[in-house]
């Protein structure tokens, strides 16, 4: 038999995708004639209440003499006020991750002797099986490492003698372990990929049990294992704002429901990977970074605001960058006047672009903000305000950090795992039914034909 070209499309598949496609196609009318929520959402935008959670809340709207009305937006983790905490770390000169990794885990505030037994908790957690770096990630690298991240995990299933235990205490140590080595999973990765496809100088660092997260993942990344101060205080801001975004973003729900199965925590977890990887979801704030290098090679005059509108005006007409008609990091599903965490971000990238010598790149980002919201409500019809997300600073950040842009997404995934992790407790914690929720069948009755009749 002739070798088969498994990336090939045919004439076949292109005549059967053609069936496909209008196999699926339905009606947009009958959405509204039977009220579907689609993307169990209301015509507002507002998302179909499915669940309870304890864990985090997003606050966009206010209710005021008797209407609900736009307000800058809010994020609380466990009742805290995420802006509180990250002011509150910060100002002790303290990293962030590990405290608040701990507050949405078991729901306080750790003192420091809660802390310190955390932090070394998770230190001690923060290796891989014998020989899992060699036979596992450095054999058949990928291109995404978002794939690599997944397969990792799924992989470690087999050397877990308790992988489908779903018990609170051996699902919460299953947890505490993928927190702590995915900075590993992400990073190995992507340096096996590095190597292997470009030829790169291949380096394995093993973490230090004496650094945070943040810090840590500095260490391995780099060569020289060097960072600075600010380096390593903005990353880990940029984690905790990543760590937890309410229970109806796509990753999270995904958690729940495939929690809701009862199926191990490896399987939940490379689920919510995959549902992160996506450019809707997690995948925005490379898309970001991507536009605004498309950005500095189209637009010669940064500072220029008629020629950077105009470039603007070209994304949402589909005429520049990937012509997908999107501003990226401008938008929110649920923010309209203001990200909280893009606010809280902002505070300190100026100080990190200063530090790098990119004013100039600050400044274009800056322009863009400002811009950006005011051409797209003269361009679209718009129900609600819109205002830049956390993906439009996030991926000047690891620009500026000299992040691999296939490791934006991974990282993501790196501080995402702990809101992950509390609602897949959470979830358990309740014994609720299995997430089912319904499709109205219209595809009418019909009468088998024989073969020869067809």
């Amino acid at each position: 038999m002739d070798n088969i070209n498994f990336t090939e499309i045919t004439p076949e598949i292109l005549r059967l995708t053609e069936m496909s496609r209008n196999a699926g196609i339905i009606d947009s009318e009958l959405f509204t004639k039977y009220e579907v929520k689609r993307g169990l959402r209301d015509l507002n935008g507002k998302g179909v209440l499915t669940g309870l959670t304890n864990i985090s809340d997003v606050r966009a709207s206010a209710i005021i003499n008797g209407e609900s009305v736009p307000v800058h937006g809010r994020l609380f983790y466990r009742g805290y006020d995420v802006k509180d905490l990250v002011i509150g770390f910060t100002k002790e000169d303290r990293y962030g991750f590990e405290e608040v990794a701990y507050l949405l885990l078991f729901n306080q505030l750790p003192d420091q002797d809660e802390l310190k037994k955390f932090e070394q908790l998770l230190a001690h957690y923060r290796s891989l099986p014998t020989s899992f770096v060699r036979d596992i990630i450095m054999k058949a690298p990928s291109r995404d490492m978002m794939n690599t991240l997944a397969r990792s995990v799924l992989t470690l299933y087999s050397y877990d003698d308790m992988a489908e235990d779903t018990s609170l205490p051996n699902v919460l140590r299953q947890c505490l372990q993928l927190i702590s080595v995915f900075p590993m999973l992400a990073v190995y990765g992507y340096q096996a990929y590095s190597h292997y496809h470009f030829g790169n100088s291949l380096y394995i660092h093993q973490p230090d049990p004496e650094l945070s997260t943040a810090e840590n993942l500095l260490t391995i990344l780099r060569p020289d294992k060097s960072y600075t101060a600010l380096e390593a205080k903005l990353l880990d801001i940029a984690l905790v704002l990543h760590m937890e975004h309410g229970g109806g973003n796509n990753s999270t729900f995904t958690t729940h429901v495939v929690s809701s199965s009862l199926t191990d925590t490896y399987s939940v977890i490379a689920a919510a990977i995959g549902s992160l990887k996506g450019p809707r979801h997690g995948g925005a704030n490379l898309k970001v970074a991507q536009m605004f290098d498309d950005m500095k090679q189209n637009i010669k005059n940064w500072k220029d605001e008629e020629e950077v509108s105009e470039y603007l005006r070209k994304l949402l007409h589909k005429e520049a960058f990937d012509k997908a008609g999107l501003i990226y990091g401008v938008g929110h599903a649920i923010y309209s006047k203001s990200d909280p965490r893009a606010t809280l971000l902002k505070e300190f990238v100026e100080q990190l672009a200063v530090e790098k010598g990119l004013k100039d790149e600050y400044e274009l980002h800056a322009l863009v903000e400002r811009l950006a919201p005011k051409i797209i409500e003269q361009e679209r019809q718009m129900y609600k305000g819109v205002s830049i997300n956390i993906d439009f600073y996030s991926g000047f950040i690891y620009d500026m950090l000299d992040l691999p842009k296939e490791l934006y997404t991974p990282m993501f995934a790196i501080a995402r795992i702990v809101g992950w992790s509390a609602h897949r407790m959470e979830e358990l914690a309740n014994n609720g039914k299995i997430i089912r929720p319904a499709y109205k069948p219209i595809c009418p009755d019909k009468d088998y034909i024989d073969m020869k009749d067809r």
